[in-house]
């Protein structure tokens, strides 16, 4: 067995290295067909390149003129934007100085009347400070009850000082009674004098303010009618007095604010008022009754001075049938003269005919007339003018 291998191996060996020179001719002989197939290739790819390198060349010319092209006109366009940047420029600077001007001006302007306008909002700071001094210094009167009273008594005062003449009122008056009211209008009968009198009823009104609950209210709303009540009970006890004053007075509120509220909630004070005569007035209400007070002082001057009036028209009526005779007489006088006038008018032109007669004649004319003339002729002529 092993000789028969040994015999077979030389031969194997002859076979395989046989076999192995054929792959090496067949793979040279592939890269070499591959090798002629490359090189024809990389002849066409060298036509190919040559062909683009020429068209590259060709476009490279191209592009250098477009950019040539496309610079200079950049350069031209870049001229022409700088030229209209500085024209608008200028023309920017110049409305921006225009603007910045207008806005001082009228920034001056409004620091000028900002500062009038700061000096009236001082000027009116400093008012309010001193009616705020003010108010401060009224609440301190208006709270303490003989103040109160005497305010209101300034005011009714001032009312009436400028409505009615001095000789239709008067202050502080004594009455039958030797009751003192504040302020006495004298009416002539009827109804007579009226007596007004001031009331201030300011705490119950603040109390009436100042409550947040409905027990404050309802004590506070108490306290203020039963004040009301008794003021009206007072004056119409000792104002109206029969036979001396009118049947009625006159209760002044010094506030607009009470009198409005005591119409607004309490019907009760204005019945009791109704019933007892007593007219409640505020500063706007006392005004008007006192413009209807002028009114009947002057009707009633007007009626006392009726006699007086009637006795001055009678003469009047006497003095104008004077005159009227008068007139007529002279009216007799002034057609005398006429007719007299008429006369003086004839004998004048009779004298100027004869003026003219005279004239006209020639002077040897007359004196041959004058000769011839019997002696009646000069008295007939004396006759005849």
């Amino acid at each position: 067995m092993q000789e028969f291998i040994q015999k077979i191996q030389p031969e194997m060996a002859l076979a395989v290295v046989i076999g192995l020179l054929f792959i090496v001719i067949l793979v040279l002989i592939f890269r070499m067909s591959k090798a002629q197939t490359l090189a024809e290739r990389a002849s066409a790819n060298s036509e190919t390149l040559n062909r683009l390198a020429e068209n590259l060349l060709s476009r490279q010319a191209q592009l250098e003129g477009q950019l040539r092209q496309v610079s200079n006109d950049t350069a031209t366009s870049r001229a022409e934007i700088n030229r209209t940047l500085s024209e608008r420029l200028d023309s920017v600077s110049k409305r921006l100085g225009d603007s910045l001007n207008q806005s001082a001006e009228k920034t001056g302007q409004s620091l000028s009347e900002l500062q009038a306008r700061l000096a009236v909002i001082d000027k009116a700071q400093n008012n309010l400070t001193e009616l705020s001094t003010q108010v401060v210094g009224l609440q301190d009167i208006l709270a303490n009850k003989q103040a109160r009273g005497a305010f209101g008594e300034i005011q009714l005062y001032d009312l009436v000082k400028s409505a009615l003449p001095p000789s239709a009122y008067e202050f502080q008056v004594t009455l039958p009674n030797n009751k003192r009211a504040d302020c006495l209008i004298k009416l002539p009968n009827p109804p007579g004098p009226i007596v007004v009198d001031a009331k201030f009823p300011l705490e119950s009104f603040h109390m009436m303010r100042q409550a947040e609950s409905e027990a404050e209210k309802t004590q506070a709303a108490r306290a203020f009618s039963t004040a009301m009540m008794k003021h009206i009970a007072d004056i119409s006890e000792k104002y109206i007095l029969e036979g001396e004053t009118a049947e009625s007075a006159l209760l002044f509120l010094p506030s607009e604010a009470v009198y409005a509220e005591l119409h607004a909630g309490f019907p009760a004070i204005l019945e009791k008022s109704y019933k007892s005569r007593v007219w409640i007035v505020s500063p706007t209400t006392l005004m008007a009754t006192l413009n209807t007070v002028r009114a009947v002082l002057k009707d009633s001057q007007m009626r006392a001075q009726a006699g007086v009036i009637q006795k001055e028209i009678s003469i009047l009526l006497k003095d104008i049938e004077r005159l009227d005779a008068r007139v007529g007489n002279l009216s007799k006088h002034f057609v005398q003269a006429g007719n007299d006038i008429e006369q003086i008018k004839v004998s004048s032109r009779k004298v100027s005919s004869r003026a003219e007669r005279i004239e006209e004649l020639q002077l040897g004319d007359v004196e041959g007339d004058l000769l011839s003339a019997p002696p009646e002729a000069p008295r007939q002529m004396e006759r005849e003018s």
